[in-house]
């Protein structure tokens, strides 16, 4: 049996009830293969893959708050803390109830890859918790945040662990934790990013997922001689990256056509309108319905179903596992040129399989997502140097990040021999930097 097989039958029967985990590690390692065959002995003396696949350490503990009728509730926080060989672990906070530790698990491992390949000295990292903000108080989430917060601070710190927002972690949530963590500790240094820009928040970072996603399909389509001009796009989600990758697309001369929340989605044949679907969720924090209540011509679907709608560009940026195999037939079926990840693990393994077998250009979510991790580590840059950088300049710092990425997983494909696999190029480079770091710091 071969290294990665013996490590992958250990990871299974380990974590046998986290699948999200177990896919994300399969999926890693059955396309780094030829670069473990090429160091076997050494990796596997080193237990190399073991130490990769399990967390530094892992973080459970109680969120007692009092809601506005004066009883008492209590959520579970995480904070799992994966790999820091190359910086202080990194990675955000997500509030929603599907949260747990399989899930947290599976996002702080493809953090550490996605992290690594934004060139930046930063680790992997996630956190979170099963508390559900939609539909609370700003008194609420300020008593649930500062809940999580003095729990969680004992771990963190601007040079330790630098946690970010996540789905249902925005500028309020990020807001009240700082706050706390500030009134604990006294400390006023970078220990969270996404803040608000009157305390250390970098502009570009609320748009910085989404942009940088667009950047990336770009220079994608423009090394396969396309452009994104006129282009047909479907995007999935309705949150910060569905919103701002529908911005840049459409800066960019491309029509995005489709959004979705977990209740249905939206097909607007004219485009989606930005500024009204920015009032809907932003502002208003509505469902999809008020958006196509306000946009004549614009159809409203409940359920999933975005996929369906014919297009030249697909970018899933709801949530893991939202694209499925019947939907990339459907997607081949209708001419789709590239798929771009927004998401963490939006596409299932047999999707993806199916969509490069199918000549399909497909970036996986660790390289396509990375904008926003990139874009919280300048923040941190800025935060150590008192500094303040203009949009343009983090815009334009983001813009080449996302431009190198490409390339870095481009040639890692080519170097062994899958030319085109940005999948398998995309875990080789992220894995490169990482192990040789581990390597050089010996057993710890």
């Amino acid at each position: 049996m071969s290294y990665v097989d013996e490590v992958l039958a250990r990871v299974k029967e380990k974590n046998a009830s986290e699948p999200e985990f177990l896919q994300a590690v399969e999926e890693v390692l059955e396309s780094l293969r030829p670069v473990i065959e090429a160091h076997e002995e050494q990796y596997k003396k080193e237990a190399l893959l073991e130490r990769l696949t399990e967390p530094d350490r892992q973080m459970k503990f109680r969120v007692p708050w009092v809601d506005d009728k004066g009883q008492v509730r209590v959520n579970t926080g995480y904070r799992v803390q994966f790999n820091n060989s190359i910086g202080p672990y990194k990675g955000g906070l997500r509030l929603h109830p599907s949260v747990n530790i399989g899930i947290i698990k599976f996002l702080g491992f493809e953090q550490v890859f996605k992290n690594s390949l934004t060139g930046l000295p930063i680790g992997g990292g996630k956190g979170g918790s099963d508390f559900d903000p939609k539909g609370k108080s700003d008194r609420e989430v300020m008593a649930f945040c500062q809940s999580f917060i003095t729990e969680l601070y004992k771990y963190i710190g601007a040079d330790v662990d630098v946690p970010a927002g996540d789905i249902g972690t925005g500028a309020r949530e990020i807001g009240y934790m700082y706050g706390q963590y500030k009134r604990i500790t006294g400390l006023y240094e970078g220990v969270l990013t996404g803040k608000g820009l009157t305390y250390g928040g970098s502009l570009a970072r609320t748009e910085a997922t989404g942009y940088g996603l667009l950047y990336i399909t770009r220079e994608m389509l423009k090394c396969h001689g396309m452009d994104m001009k006129d282009k047909i796009c479907c995007v999935s989600g309705s949150g910060n990256v569905a919103i701002y990758a529908t911005e840049k697309a459409q800066q960019m001369g491309a029509k995005v056509v489709t959004v979705s929340d977990s209740a249905g989605w939206v097909y607007d044949p004219e485009g989606i309108d930005v500024e009204l679907l920015k009032e809907v969720k932003e502002v208003k924090r509505a469902r999809l319905t008020e958006y196509a209540a306000a946009r004549p011509g614009a159809q409203y679907h409940e359920g999933r179903g975005v996929w369906q709608i014919k297009c030249d560009i697909a970018l899933p940026c709801a949530t893991q596992n939202e694209l499925h195999l019947d939907d990339a037939k459907l997607l081949v079926e209708n001419g789709c040129k590239a798929v771009c990840e927004g998401a963490n693990m939006p596409t299932t393994l047999d999707a993806t399989k199916y969509l490069q077998d199918n000549g399909v250009l497909f970036i996986c979510g660790k390289a396509s997502n990375a904008g926003g991790v990139a874009t919280s580590a300048l923040e941190m840059s800025q935060n150590s140097e008192r500094m303040s950088w203009t949009f343009e300049q983090v815009d334009q710092k983001l813009e080449q990040i996302m431009i190198d990425i490409y390339h870095n997983i481009d040639d890692a494909a080519k170097r062994y021999g899958m030319e085109g696999n940005y999948v398998a190029g995309a875990n080789i480079a992220g894995f490169e930097k990482v192990a040789n770091a581990m390597l050089a710091q010996g057993v710890c």
